[in-house]
């Protein structure tokens, strides 16, 4: 992602991660190499490619300016995401789980890394077939990166509830809105990053984390919060995939105004609020267990509060920035959605208790992860060129 410096706002850019599945036994279909292969054609490397799994494909954006013109991309990257995996017998789904079984250990891709990998992390790798959004945006001061990491801590398990989408695992509900979350947080360099007094302090703990074997290199820092081994940015990667394009946009555009709004007090010299790893790991609990519907600790007091009630404070917390950007309507519309409609666990589990069981809730998926995208791309995409602030965006994709 190669960003100029002094934009009127930082860039952001998405990556998303789908699973491939059969849409006849629906369950996870090991094609991505073929799948990846045919999409690179149609989009370009850069926007697309594969996972460390075979039953996965990640889609991903150039750097945005707006939300709309990072919707468009979203929604373009779908539908070539969809049409190439039909190309190849398969369809694609956004969930942060797999519905169905037939996925441990998953058929893992090939390569050096990935050997060391597996040598490294072993039986975790079992259970690898998740995906997730991450957010990319632009801070390439290191210093601030790493304070603006300490302010977005708090603000973590709310973000968890917010983007829940994987109930279910290997056949059966867990009993969770993020299970995905659960399984992340077993790997030992994942979940809440570390409270870091600056970015040496930061460098001295992944130099610890390295040489105690606990990283294959830097690109395996999987905490929610870093920053990247390779861009000049700020990664935010604490969501479940959610189910529709429209909902990965406005994830995006709140994630970005709290960068914003943090980076603002990183560089007023405010270091962020101290909040104790275990109370970070019981909100991240409650967190992946309820999701939107239910309850969540507010980390600041210890107080257990309706999740809904957590959201709208954050959103609030952004919503300064949010007007300023012209991005409060579309993060305002997500969330009286998710109030009206439920979040994306809820809403395949109400697929799952139709007639078709498991199977009705991957159809669902099927049908809503590439919806309506090839009309809405169209559409945005000309909003978007007509905006005389649209600044021309780099050739190459959002990458790990």
């Amino acid at each position: 992602m190669s960003v100029p410096n002094g934009a009127a706002r930082p860039q952001f850019g998405v990556e998303e991660e789908f699973l491939l599945v059969d849409p006849v036994s629906r369950a996870p279909a090991p094609v991505a190499p073929a799948v990846v292969g045919h999409a690179v054609e149609l989009l370009g490397g850069g926007r697309v490619g594969g996972e460390i799994t075979e039953l996965q494909l990640e889609a991903r954006t150039d750097p945005c300016v707006t939300a709309d013109q990072l919707y468009a991309q979203l929604a373009e990257g779908r539908r070539v995401a969809a049409h190439a995996a039909r190309a190849s017998g398969a369809a694609i789904v956004a969930t942060g789980t797999p519905v169905l079984g037939g996925t441990i250990p998953p058929p893992m891709g090939r390569g050096e890394r990935q050997d060391r990998g597996n040598a490294t992390f072993r039986g975790l790798h079992n259970e690898l077939a998740i995906c997730a959004l991450h957010v990319h945006v632009e801070l390439p001061e290191r210093d601030l990166a790493v304070m603006v990491s300490n302010h977005l801590r708090p603000h973590l398990p709310v973000l968890i509830a917010l983007t829940a989408n994987s109930p279910y695992w290997a056949d059966r509900d867990t009993g969770y809105a993020s299970w995905r979350t659960v399984i992340w947080t077993r790997w030992p360099v994942a979940g809440p990053p570390p409270y870091f007094d600056s970015a040496e302090h930061y460098e001295r703990h992944v130099e610890t984390l390295l040489g105690a074997g606990a990283l294959v290199d830097r690109g395996t820092i999987f905490w929610d919060v870093r920053p990247s081994s390779k861009l000049p940015t700020l990664e935010i990667r604490i969501a479940d995939v959610p189910v529709t394009a429209e909902e990965s946009a406005a994830v995006a555009a709140l994630v970005r105004a709290l960068v914003v709004r943090a980076l603002r007090k990183a560089r007023h010299g405010d270091p962020g609020p101290r909040v104790p790893g275990e109370l970070m790991r019981l909100a991240y609990w409650r967190a992946a267990r309820d999701g939107i519907e239910g309850h969540g600790v507010d980390v600041f007091t210890g107080s257990l509060l309706p999740a809904m009630r957590l959201a709208r404070d954050l959103v609030a917390t952004a919503r300064p920035v949010l007007l300023e950007y012209g991005e409060a309507d579309r993060v305002d519309d997500w969330l009286n959605r998710l109030e009206r409609e439920g979040g994306g666990a809820a809403r395949q589990r109400r697929a799952g208790a139709g007639p078709g069981g498991l199977a009705g809730v991957v159809d669902y998926l099927v049908e809503h992860t590439a919806a309506h995208t090839a009309a809405h791309t169209e559409t945005v995409a000309r909003h978007a060129d007509e905006d005389p602030g649209n600044p021309a965006v780099a050739s190459a994709g959002v990458d790990m």
